[in-house]
């Protein structure tokens, strides 16, 4: 019980002000319980692909063929597949860690992780059409041009400013998940 409360205090703890939204406001407290509802019936409907293509990847894909494509010297063309990786990918964002955790596993650089997380939020080919069609083409390739030297920019000086203990200590951690 220990292990447990210890694990999910921060959850407890939030369940408390819910739970006195939910008895003094019972309105806003209803209409909480129903966003919370639809999230995780969101996050049911979008994380069990992901896992499955997470492992199908983790099986087919080899360590050695990761960090020749994506690893510390794999240049330009470990970005370009980051980006591509990235811009491709279909769900909300908070699906794009678990990718980059398998990425981490089989040996993608730092650079790349980032670059594929950039991607992931800002590129993706759903959200480029969609602009196109409905902010016009001057918008979309706007915003397109700036945000991917901008992405490139920050994997750069994250990659530059993070220490090495501090990049092996989250390579480590994707290794225990």
């Amino acid at each position: 019980m220990k292990a447990f409360v210890s694990r999910y205090k921060f959850f407890l703890f939030l369940l408390v002000p819910f739970a006195l939204v939910l008895v003094f406001h019972r309105s806003h407290g209803v209409r909480a319980v129903g966003t919370l509802a639809f999230s995780v019936k969101e996050m049911l409907s979008v994380l069990p692909p992901i896992f499955v293509l997470l492992g199908l990847m983790d099986v087919w894909v080899s360590r050695e063929t990761m960090v020749r494509y994506m690893g510390e010297g794999s240049g330009l063309k470990g970005a370009l597949l980051a980006f591509f990786l990235g811009s491709v990918a279909v769900g909300p964002l908070y699906a794009a860690f678990p990718v980059a955790a398998m990425l981490m596993r089989k040996g993608a650089s730092f650079f790349n992780l980032i670059v594929f997380l950039g991607a992931w939020s800002t590129t993706k080919v759903p959200l480029v059409l969609f602009e196109l069609s409905s902010l016009g083409p001057a918008f979309a390739l706007t915003r397109l041009s700036m945000n991917i030297p901008i992405i490139v920019i920050i994997a750069a000086v994250s990659s530059a400013l993070l220490k090495e203990g501090e990049k092996t200590a989250l390579y480590d951690a994707a290794q225990n998940l």
